[in-house]
């Protein structure tokens, strides 16, 4: 007989509400939870796709070990015991940073990677450490170490209450809100305008959003720096700066620095007229309920990290930074700050840099900007081993086959991925962990960003089997077998053996701030159980200055890491530019790379294109559905053209997440649509000097006809 199981889908940062039907071993349907209280029944495309992840033929269960190009099973003992003692070896020969470590972003999505993964990956003690972090947000989380004095501080947009949302190089209506955890947001952003208000995006594409929106304006990639700080003059000259009840300093240099650029000066190097700029900004600055939101293609570019310093900075500006409507922090019900610190994730910038190119550390991180050469160039801190997890590099990181090549030349490397996929082929050992459905789930890390303060806990809908392993008892496992000086491995086995995530989540949510301390029923693992649609815990509350954890208090609006960039934007854009850029963009069907094994995700027309302005198109003799050869310094790709007047003259646009199809994987549906890998082409060498992350967006390219 059919049952009936809720859960939150932990696919996207939206964790949405799911039903999900069963039917003894079999998932018979996958729909929205109308019960749900924060997404109330909605659910995107990949929700549906759980079931195709639990029953793919192609995921791996057990432990498999590469021997030139054969693949053959291992028992989990003997698979651990093995590479714990290559690990051990590698460690002893060369010293802990000899061992590199890199991780994906479904590391966010997975209570058993934050916390026993972490304790694992971080208790190993090397400086060679690496993640998506530095392909994707770390601009935002450098912008809240440096104003609020911690990295886990990310305000996020009040989108139920604001009356103006100001979009910029963002599309939640494909990505679900990124660092706004909001399931539905094309209601959430109809609900702006039925109230009367309005939507603006900026972005060098008319995005899915930006159709909705009630303006669009292109702007040129890489210049949100630019815009901003021209938005910021017109605040200054018009007296129209409101810090309300903040308390802050650096108030006179923000002034300084937003002096010399006016909107004229602004507007060719943006593209955006200096009389719009000028009426973006006291629209902002005069709309009570209001909100400037800055992600993906803030954080990307070779200014990212000014860009995203500067979008928290005008919000506080023009008062609407902790204030109903504007830019809030949440109050999750486990509060990420003590539980990070607990499991070895520290804040800190620049407190080492990288052996070879001298890259700044960021939370015990180094860019990944810097890993291929740190694998290839010989010396003391050499890469010779290497640990991925929840992460497929080659297609998702820039200089792709030259990272694929450095894989190849490494003495050890084990992943923890259930797929055989573009990297895990190049593994010596692949261990593989339990679908989304066979494991336990809160999402201790995307509801401090959520647009409402909520807590859900969903337990494992299937019992994982007998010789498959979670991903926190692969950690374990690991962690007590490498014999590390820190750890004892009777303890380990003994205390946290026992006691497994739930645990740890479980005294966080007691001691958290809904728990007993806050004179709440005192929200627990068990009392959870007993709602599985879901708590709401009521919408975003002003927090500062209590929030803080600046020393004095206030808010830090011009820290002195930003004052010595900025000489650095005076000279990029000393003179205009007309050369061809390249930006990404992701399809609310796509998530990164690992979603394409999903027939019903990848079905219907090719989304791995070159979208082109029909000018653009006409200059360099391309027509509609013919290939062209995308090319720069590093390499080149043939993708299939698609003109279209949603480009901003002088910007193309390729997808991210694509590629497959590379011998030695198993992955039956992605490679019969293998489109290309855009980081194939994207150059290394081009980055934001300050934060040492990859400047996706905004390559130069050449294109032509192929």
């Amino acid at each position: 007989m059919a049952t009936t199981h809720y859960r939150s889908c932990p696919l996207c940062e939206a964790t949405c509400g799911v039903a999900i039907e069963v039917d003894g071993d079999r998932v018979v349907s996958v729909r929205g939870d109308d019960a749900d209280p924060f997404s109330k029944g909605y659910i995107c495309p990949k929700g549906t796709a759980l079931a195709d992840l639990h029953h793919d033929p192609d995921r791996l269960t057990q432990p498999m070990r590469r021997t030139g190009d054969t693949w053959t099973p291992m028992g989990w003992d003997e698979a651990l015991d093995y590479v714990a003692s290559q690990l051990r070896e590698v460690r002893a020969r060369h010293g802990k940073h000899a061992i590199g470590v890199y991780q994906g972003n479904p590391t966010a999505h997975n209570l058993g990677l934050l916390t026993y993964g972490q304790l694992l990956l971080r208790t190993l003690g090397t400086r060679n450490m690496f993640s998506a972090t530095s392909l994707d947000q770390l601009p935002h989380m450098l912008a809240a170490l440096q104003m609020f004095g911690n990295q886990l501080l990310m305000p996020v947009p009040d989108i139920d209450r604001t009356d103006l949302f100001i979009c910029l190089g963002a599309n939640p209506l494909a990505s679900n809100g990124s660092l706004m955890t909001a399931p539905d947001v094309r209601n959430r952003l109809k609900a702006i305008q039925g109230r009367g208000g309005k939507v603006i995006v900026l972005d060098p594409r008319r995005t899915e959003t930006a159709e909705k929106a009630d303006q669009h304006l292109f702007i040129r990639p890489a210049t949100d720096a630019v815009l901003l700080l021209a938005m910021i003059h017109v605040l200054f000259a018009e007296n129209r700066v409101r810090l309300g009840r903040l308390r802050a300093t650096g108030l006179d240099e923000m002034r300084a620095l937003a002096n010399p650029w006016t909107p004229e000066r602004a507007a060719p190097i943006t593209g955006i007229a200096a009389e719009q700029i000028r009426d973006l900004t006291r629209q902002l600055a005069t709309t009570e309920r209001a909100v400037m939101y800055g992600r993906i293609g803030v954080c990307v570019q070779e200014f990212g990290g000014l860009a995203a310093w500067l979008c928290y900075a005008i919000n506080a500006l023009t008062g609407h930074l902790d204030e109903p409507g504007g830019l809030m922090f949440s109050t999750p019900a486990v509060d990420p700050v003590p539980l990070a610190s607990l499991l070895g994730y520290d804040g800190g910038f620049a407190r080492w840099t990288s052996r070879v190119s001298g890259k700044p550390e960021f939370g015990g991180e180094l860019p990944m900007t810097a890993f291929v050469e740190e694998i290839t160039t010989p010396g003391d801190g050499q890469i010779r081993a290497l640990i991925t997890s929840a992460g497929n590099p080659v297609l998702s990181a820039p200089g792709g086959a030259a990272l694929e090549d450095a894989l190849g030349s490494l003495e050890f490397m084990v992943s923890i991925d259930p797929y055989l996929n573009e990297t895990t082929r190049l593994a010596h050992v692949i261990l593989p962990p339990t679908s989304p459905l066979e494991r336990s789930h809160y999402d201790a890390a995307l509801n401090a960003f959520a647009v409402r303060n909520i807590a859900k806990y969903s337990p494992p809908l299937f019992e994982r089997g007998p010789n498959e392993r979670h991903d926190w008892e692969i950690c374990l496992g690991l962690l007590t077998r490498l014999r590390l000086p820190s750890i004892g491995r009777g303890l380990a086995e003994k205390v946290l053996g026992k006691l497994g995530p739930e645990a740890v989540i479980d005294i966080a949510l007691r001691t958290g701030p809904w728990g007993l301390r806050r004179g709440f029923s005192g929200l627990s693992i068990a009392r959870l159980r007993e709602q599985p649609h879901g708590v709401d815990l009521g919408a975003l509350e002003s927090r500062l200055p209590g929030r803080l954890d600046t020393r004095d208090k206030k808010i830090h609006l011009a820290p002195d890491v930003y004052i010595s960039d900025m000489p650095r934007l005076h000279r990029r854009f000393e003179g205009n530019t007309t050369e061809l850029v390249m930006i990404g963009r992701r399809h609310l069907r796509s998530n990164n790379s690992w979603m394409h094994n999903s027939e019903r995700l990848v079905k219907g027309p090719p989304r791995c294109t070159l979208m082109i302005h029909p000018d653009d198109a006409t200059a360099r003799g391309l027509t509609d559905g013919a290939s062209a050869k995308v090319a720069t310094r590093v390499g080149a790709i043939v993708v299939p053209v698609e003109v279209t007047d949603t480009m901003m003259p002088g910007v193309v646009s390729v997808p991210h997440g694509w590629g497959h199809g590379k011998r030695g994987t198993k992955l039956s549906v992605a490679s019969t649509v293998p489109g290309a890998s855009v980081n194939d082409v994207i150059d290394p060498a081009r980055i934001d000097a300050l934060t040492g992350t990859s400047a996706l967006s905004g390559q130069p390219v050449e294109v032509t006809p192929a």
